[in-house]
């Protein structure tokens, strides 16, 4: 290894920075997750403490889940998957050392500011404009250095996870760009420049594209290289991914008014946000249905391999998530499911079935291969994670389907005479022992985090120095 120049080696380094950060981030996301659910049964577990609060933590619980634990896994892979696929190293190790750093600074703000309660009250985009700016500034580096090395690229054709992987870059720079669009009157506060409804249709604009492109995209770029790759098998279909690829970024962008149904906004609006949400069911199945077939002729590995268990079932959630969306996006049961805890179950069993998983999969690949090692440093305690995490998700999201059709029909429940039936109090009372399934849920998720972190330490510890993977010449599979 010492004979290689630098240039014929890859740039794992910012690899492994992100991919130890995915699993550091998830324990703490998931944590203040598995603290505000207690508050919600137990609530003096707050302790009187305005930064303890429920309204103060679950912001912070959804950033570092969605950005700080998902946003390191998509850095991280997607510089791992374009150095290989395009066969040359990043264009600049100083930009990459900026990305890493940068982004771990945005996200370590956002810990600080949240439970102090400085946020700009816009869900997924709390953060104070000093921080949004940061954000875009390291955002656009990540764009420079992930497009730069694939313009150097040494084959003609650009493999189909680096197209959902750019399409997640420019469309998340251009969502998060234009919500945060503010006029600051101090360090730490601002005013939007939209107002009214115009103001809410923006922000679902941002709020329901940043489950897809930031939530979905990015993560099928995950999905379509290291299925194939951990399957041994090549994608089921191309064409299928190709199509795919042109139907979900085409559609996705106009569904977020289903988040606004029966409120302020134009009701033409509300139905233009239903109708693309039910045709993206199949955009989105199709990209479920190609990564499933991929295991054709491979699924007998699903009994040795639990990171092909991983990767798997996150698209069976993948495929139920994304016919539970665009069915709540329909009025009239949207009627129901609003402001219930069907959203709390359908956001988590996309967050932990599809998001979490996926990406736990594709850590526990990367791992071993950024230190120069062939495996991870135990495959029964993968297994072991990954039934202890999917029963956590199980019982999360059954427990709040549950209660949340429950809260529907109970709140518009009626007597003869046009009363409501039930009191508000008697609903809570009923969502009760539900709160606690969940919390059982999410408690296994946060201990299978642990476990992955013990055998993410072990694994390090087995590698000897520093290792440099050498650029594979471009007739060779990467």
């Amino acid at each position: 290894m010492a004979s290689l120049e630098k240039t014929d080696t890859y740039n794992d380094k910012v690899v492994k920075q992100f991919t130890v950060m995915t699993v550091i981030w998830g324990i703490v996301g998931m944590l203040v997750g598995v603290i505000i659910a207690s508050q919600l049964y137990w609530p003096a577990l707050n302790f009187g403490l305005e930064w303890l609060s429920f309204g103060r933590l679950r912001p912070l619980h959804t950033n570092a889940v969605i950005f700080a634990f998902g946003g390191s896994a998509l850095l991280g892979t997607s510089l791992f998957v374009v150095q290989r696929t395009c066969h040359v190293r990043l264009i600049s190790d100083k930009l990459a050392a900026f990305v890493f750093w940068g982004y771990q600074a945005v996200i370590v703000l956002a810990a600080v500011t949240l439970p102090l309660g400085l946020t700009q009250s816009k869900e997924y985009a709390e953060l104070i404009w000093p921080i949004d700016v940061l954000l875009a500034v390291v955002w656009v580096a990540y764009a420079v250095l992930f497009f730069g090395t694939i313009v150097k690229r040494k084959i003609p054709h650009i493999y189909v996870a680096n197209w959902f992987y750019g399409a997640f870059i420019i469309a998340v720079a251009l969502l998060h760009i234009v919500n945060s669009l503010a006029i600051p009157t101090s360090l730490t506060h601002s005013y939007p420049i939209y107002s009214g409804a115009v103001d809410a249709m923006v922000q679902w604009w941002y709020g329901h594209n940043a489950v897809g492109f930031f939530l979905t995209a990015g993560f099928l770029g995950m999905m379509y290289y290291f299925v194939p790759r951990q399957a041994g098998r090549p994608v089921y279909s191309y064409r299928l991914s190709i199509v795919h690829f042109w139907a979900l970024i085409a559609i996705y962008m106009w569904a977020g008014p289903h988040h606004l149904h029966y409120t302020a906004i134009p009701d033409w609006a509300q139905s233009v946000g239903m109708v693309f949400s039910l045709v993206l069911l199949a955009p989105s199945w199709g990209g479920m249905i190609n990564g499933m077939m991929t295991l054709s002729g491979a699924w007998h590995k699903l009994r040795t391999d639990p990171i092909l268990k991983f990767l798997i079932v996150s698209l069976s959630f993948y495929g139920m998530s994304t016919f539970e969306g665009p069915m709540m996006s329909i009025k009239t049961v949207n009627a129901l499911s609003h402001y219930t805890d069907w959203t709390i179950g359908h956001v988590h069993s996309g967050a932990l079935g599809w998001v979490a998983m996926v990406s736990i999969g594709a850590v526990y690949m990367l791992i071993p291969r950024v230190v120069g090692l062939k495996e991870m440093f135990s495959t029964k305690l993968i297994d072991t994670h990954f039934w202890v995490h999917t029963i956590g998700v199980v019982l999360y999201t059954v427990s709040m389907w549950i209660s949340g059709i429950g809260q529907g029909l109970m709140s518009r429940a009626t007597n003869a005479d046009g009363t409501l039936t039930y009191a508000f109090v008697e609903i809570v009372k009923f969502t009760y022992p539900y709160y606690l399934v969940r919390l059982l849920g999410g408690l296994l998720v946060l201990a299978g985090m642990f476990i992955m972190l013990y055998n993410m330490v072990k694994t390090l510890q087995q590698a000897k120095g520093e290792f440099a993977a050498p650029v594979l010449p471009v007739a060779n599979q990467h």
